[in-house]
């Protein structure tokens, strides 16, 4: 019948998503808790920011499901905060080595940012 065949498409539409779920952890160990989102929850986050300097430096993760989509890259030197996501289920795993090939692919905005400003004041 069509109802029968309708149903595997429908079933998919409204699968669930799942997320790795945690709050200012210092660990991604800490952070390997599954979470079922609600339905208008159709992205897994990571943030993970740091702060201080050299030994001191601090390490925060925070995991969430998110009904957007909030990716930033913010590096102040003595300060970092990157926010990541994703849509599949359980694709948010990975943790502190994010941030890394965020800062190279910042610092190329930041330098091809400071190019075209001088470009157009010449």
């Amino acid at each position: 019948s069509n109802l029968s065949q309708g149903t595997p498409f429908n079933v998919a539409l409204s699968s669930s998503l799942f997320c790795y779920v945690c709050d200012n952890e210092h660990s991604n160990w800490n952070c390997l808790k599954t979470y079922k989102c609600e339905d208008n929850e159709k992205y897994c986050t990571t943030t993970y920011s740091s702060a201080g300097l050299g030994k001191d430096m601090g390490h925060r993760i925070t995991k969430k499901c998110s009904a957007d989509c909030p990716e930033t890259n913010v590096n102040f030197g003595v300060a970092a905060y990157s926010t990541k996501c994703c849509s599949t289920s359980l694709c948010n795993f990975s943790g502190a080595n994010s941030i890394k090939i965020s800062y190279a692919a910042m610092l190329l905005g930041v330098v091809a940012s400071l190019i075209c400003v001088i470009k157009a004041g010449l």
